[in-house]
């Protein structure tokens, strides 16, 4: 495992100069395309949904719980399982646990996953999180919204809009796409030894940090 380079302030300076130029280009570019997302068509939902949550059945509409936008996070929970999805329950974790200051902004955040609520409650309860979160079971939603094919489920959050009555879809993605909402990973994003995960990017000769777990030489 190479050291980590070792270099004089002023050579530190030029370095971070140069990475904040790269940043601030990062910054703009990403500003663009949360715009570009925001303009992004919508379809408006014909098709009827019912969930169960907390306090029985619930349409698509009632999970805005009448606020005009909704976020879906779909929590990959098969009904078949004992347990729910530990990366899903890492995302989760790192949702904060108030949600007022989405609810300010007229948003709403919920999980939906296909296991029936008899098993999402007592897991909800395990972990103490206080997100709403509603059961899928025996409804296509999950597979009209490329949640579960084939050959699973797939983790992936879904947006839509409140019009009056009329429910919107704005926008879907799946894999790292959910990337954005892990706060854990984006505060080691800013750490030398990253999210020491083995799929992460390093130049060639660049410190290659320990397996995770494993202690630094001396």
């Amino acid at each position: 495992m190479p050291y980590p380079q070792i270099v004089s302030r002023d050579e530190w300076l030029a370095a971070r100069a140069k990475l904040l130029t790269k940043e601030k280009e990062a910054t703009r570019a990403r500003d663009r395309l949360n715009a570009e997302r925001r303009r992004l068509p919508m379809v408006k939902m014909e098709k009827e949904y019912l969930f169960e949550g907390p306090n029985g059945k619930a349409r698509l509409l009632d999970l805005f719980d009448g606020r005009r936008q909704l976020i879906i996070y779909h929590f990959m929970f098969d009904p078949s399982w004992k347990d729910g999805c530990p990366s899903c329950t890492n995302l989760v974790d790192n949702v904060p646990f108030n949600l007022a200051r989405l609810r300010a902004h007229d948003t709403t955040f919920a999980l939906v996953s296909r296991a029936p609520l008899a098993k999402l409650e007592p897991y909800r309860a395990r972990m103490n999180w206080a997100i709403p979160w509603y059961s899928s079971y025996g409804s296509d939603f999950n597979y009209d919204f490329n949640a579960t094919d084939q050959e699973g489920e797939k983790p992936g959050l879904s947006v839509f809009l409140r019009h009056g009555d009329d429910v919107l879809h704005s926008y879907s993605t799946t894999g790292r796409g959910v990337d954005i909402l892990l706060g854990t990973y984006n505060y080691l994003d800013l750490t030398p030894l990253g999210r020491q995960e083995s799929w992460e990017e390093r130049p060639e000769g660049s410190y290659t940090p320990p397996a995770r777990g494993a202690l630094a030489p001396k």
